[in-house]
């Protein structure tokens, strides 16, 4: 139930639109339209009229009208018309489609019902033909128009082309288009049809039957649309004067023997135009000529035409056409006839050769080597075809020819001369004879030269050469130019002479390329010698280089990196370097770069991050554009040199010192005695702590007769004794004696005194150590000293200690120290 009720709408919906009638109305609805083939951009106005009883399901309820452009809704307004119907008016202010369909519509169960329709048109007028033309085939006498169609008009139009004849017997031919046209008013008959154009093609051809020959008529073409007709420019022409003749024939060509440069051309009319009269044209060429030369005014029906001012010895192109001469000037020629090719008579060269030279000094011999260069004569001089070219070192003279130093059929030779040679002959033959030499002067090149030269682009393959005039008065200027990455020398026609003494200016147009680079020099000719040359660059055309240079890594650093390159090649730059730029980028897209002047061919990036990876290239400019070179990948160091120098050398020193540390440590007893000597203690030392056994002469009990304290020693002095005997050796010359109980003198004085100094003499501290437990029992050789006052004094003590105990060298101890018992 569910699905029967969900389909229930849409049946509805099909059958209204099957009551949708082809004129645009529904059984129940019905739409009316102004016009439906208006002007583009014009009002349109339109009505929907609803009848309730005609439309089953609309009897109830209110109907609400609305309208739809295509599938776009537009608004109207709704009333309610005679008999129950439902009226909705529309009025659009501009309709701007060329074609669409409006709709109406009505609301039923919640959705639009389109109930009628109208299909509008929109456009403008037809615009009038143009350039009509009409020519007549004599094949089969029909009349073929064509012209040119207008802007579209958007609607359906038809085209005609229409014709009308003159009434009753023909009459005179007036003289002139006007009058032709004229004489088709008063004498026009009634219009016709006379073809339509099919396939939408812009051309149709009139049959014989409706034309009239040798009479005038009137053709023009018609236009028609729903909103208007055009008509183009009306042809009043008699159709034979539009007849297109067959083109002639040409019989013969040859030179007039008494005037070698004239000719007389034999031609003849096509077949069945014998008997009409006609009016022709002839036309020729040579291969080098860039147009051709047109010969007008030949009229008849067959002959001869002559024709004067040709060149001698060259190979010219002829062609020709005809039509009626009574034929007005829309009348349409002939084709051109087939081609027919001849060579005039040749003579020896005139004129002239444009030469010139440079000489140097031969090696060996008091020789000269020149080399001459020249330009070919032309062809109006050449008068024929050369053959080759000859040099002399004299003139020609009667009855005997000079000898010749080069023969050759190029345009340029190398040869060798007396070193006094000033002056050589040029010649130019052909096969009918020489021509007169040219002398050339071999002058020195030390003259004025010029105070400035520049060269800037004439076109794609030529160049402008400005300078300025010197102050003393030319004769002549020489251009040269060499393409730079050419072979010195390879273009012998790489120079021209400039004869023009005013001049300054020259055009270049010989060998010039696009992209190559020429180096040009200029030559002042003065009267008996030739100019120093002043030389500059120029491209005709650049364009960017067609590579980079290849980027090298030269030194890098934490913050710095230098890169080198080659400078590129001359013909791969294709202009005038104008600069490089740098492009350097890390890996997070920071995008630096720097502009370097084109003569350099290092740069130093600075400011870059330590420990970083780069993407860096290059491009090379020109003034017409770049070209980008191959990436380079660098990672930055760490540290810079100066700070990897300064760390090495620190390790090296730590390393030093702990190899240093390692020996001491590995001698320590023997780096203590070098570093760290053993100084004994004199509070602490054998002799302040040792007490004699038994002193019979003076006890030690006297040191209790005075204050109790220590005593105070002034000055103690040891005298260096007898080298350290050997264990197990005795001196041979020295018998041992028993040692002698020392005797101990006491300087003290008041209680608490402090001794008066210490000293050590001679040797110091060197080699000294603590005295070993017990004291030395003996002392030899004490001797005091006083000064008889009882007052302070000084002892000394001489020894020598036996060879067990280390000596004391020079020991004196005075000062603050205490000898404790």
């Amino acid at each position: 139930m569910a699905r029967r009720g969900a389909g229930t709408p849409f049946l509805l919906q099909l059958s209204l639109l099957l009551l949708l009638h082809l004129g645009g109305t529904l059984g129940c609805a019905s739409v009316a339209v102004g016009s439906r083939i208006v002007p583009l951009g014009s009002p349109v106005t339109a009505s929907c009229t609803i009848q309730r009883e005609l439309c089953r399901g609309l009897e109830e309820g209110k109907v609400r009208i609305s309208w739809m452009l295509d599938n776009k809704l537009v608004a109207g307004s709704q009333r309610q018309g005679p008999g129950g119907t439902e009226v909705s008016n529309l009025t659009l202010p501009r309709f701007n489609h060329t074609q669409a369909r409006l709709w109406c519509c009505v609301e039923w169960n919640g959705t639009k019902q389109r109930v009628g329709v109208a299909e509008i048109r929109a456009g403008y007028p037809p615009a009038k033909p143009l350039n009509l033309s009409c020519i007549l085939n004599l094949t089969d006498y029909g009349l073929t128009c064509q012209w040119e169609q207008g802007t579209d008009s958007h609607l359906p139009t038809s085209v005609v082309l229409k014709c009308a004849g003159p009434h009753g017997k023909p009459h005179p031919l007036p003289e002139g288009p006007r009058a032709h046209c004229s004489a088709c008013r008063r004498s026009r008959a009634q219009a016709v049809t006379g073809c339509t154009p099919q396939g939408g093609h812009s051309r149709c051809t009139v049959p014989r039957r409706l034309l009239q020959l040798y009479r005038q008529m009137e053709i023009w073409v018609s236009a028609t649309n729903a909103l208007g007709t055009a008509e183009s420019e009306h042809l009043c022409i008699d159709p034979m004067d539009v007849a297109k003749l067959d083109p002639p024939t040409l019989q013969s060509i040859q030179s007039i023997p008494i005037q070698t440069d004239c000719i007389a051309l034999a031609w003849d009319v096509a077949r069945g135009t014998e008997h009409m009269e006609l009016q022709c044209e002839l036309r020729y060429r040579a291969p080098e000529d860039p147009a051709w030369a047109l010969v007008t005014g030949i009229i008849g029906q067959a002959g001869i035409a002559q024709r004067c001012g040709f060149l001698f010895g060259t190979q010219y192109h002829f062609q020709m056409r005809c039509r009626r001469s009574s034929a007005s000037a829309l009348a349409s020629w002939s084709e051109w006839s087939s081609g027919r090719n001849y060579t005039t008579h040749e003579k020896a060269p005139t004129g002239k050769l444009d030469a010139w030279w440079g000489a140097q000094p031969a090696g060996t011999g008091g020789r000269l080597e020149v080399q001459l260069r020249w330009k070919a004569p032309r062809q109006r001089e050449a008068n024929g075809r050369v053959l080759g070219y000859r040099v002399t070192l004299s003139g020609r003279r009667r009855g005997r020819d000079p000898p010749t130093i080069c023969n050759t059929t190029h345009t340029q030779c190398n040869f060798s001369v007396p070193a006094g040679t000033r002056r050589v002959y040029l010649s130019a033959y052909n096969a009918a004879g020489e021509s007169a030499p040219t002398e050339v002067v071999l002058l020195e090149r030390k003259g004025q030269p010029l105070a400035g030269l520049r060269a800037v682009p004439g076109g794609e393959r030529s160049l402008w050469v400005h300078w300025e005039a010197p102050l003393a008065p030319v004769i002549a200027y020489v251009l040269e130019w060499q393409r730079v990455a050419a072979e010195p020398g390879h273009c012998s026609g790489c120079w021209q002479l400039e004869r023009d003494r005013t001049a300054t200016t020259a055009l270049i147009q010989d060998g010039i390329e696009p992209f190559q680079r020429y180096n040009i020099s200029l030559y002042p000719l003065y009267e008996g010698t030739v100019g120093v040359p002043v030389h500059t660059t120029a491209y005709s055309q650049q364009k960017a280089p067609s590579h980079a240079p290849k980027l090298h890594l030269r030194r890098i650093s934490k913050s710095e990196a230098e890169l080198c390159w080659e400078p590129l090649p001359v013909e791969m730059q294709n202009g005038f370097i104008t600069s490089y730029t740098i492009f350097w980028a890390n890996s997070i897209a920071d995008v630096a770069s720097a502009t370097v002047n084109p003569s350099l061919s290092s740069f130093v990036i600075r400011g870059l991050k330590p420990s970083t990876l780069y993407k860096v290239h290059i491009m090379a400019s020109t003034a017409a554009g770049g070209t980008n070179g191959t990436s380079l990948t660098l990672v930055t160091t760490v540290l810079d040199d100066s700070e990897i120098q300064f760390l090495f050398l620190t390790l090296g020193l730590v390393f030093v010192l702990l190899m240093v540390l390692l020996i001491c440590f590995q001698k320590n007893e023997r780096m203590k005695e070098q570093l760290w000597p053993s100084v004994p203690d004199p509070a602490n030392s054998s002799l302040g702590k040792w007490v004699p056994a038994a002193v019979p002469q003076e006890p030690l009990q006297v040191l209790a007769a005075r204050e109790p304290g220590p005593a105070a020693i002034s000055t103690v002095t040891v005298l260096e004794g007898e080298a350290r005997k050997q264990p197990g050796k005795e001196h041979p010359a020295l018998p041992a004696a028993p040692p002698a109980l020392p005797r101990p003198y006491v300087r003290q004085e008041g209680p608490g005194e402090p001794v008066q100094y210490a000293r050590v003499g001679a040797a110091g501290y060197r080699g000294q150590r603590l005295l070993p437990e017990p004291a030395p029992r003996f002392y030899e050789n004490l001797r005091g000293r006083g000064d008889g006052g009882g007052g302070a004094g000084d002892w000394e003590f001489l020894e020598e200690p036996p060879a067990t105990f280390p000596l004391l060298q020079g020991l004196r101890i005075g000062g603050a120290e205490e000898l404790q018992e």
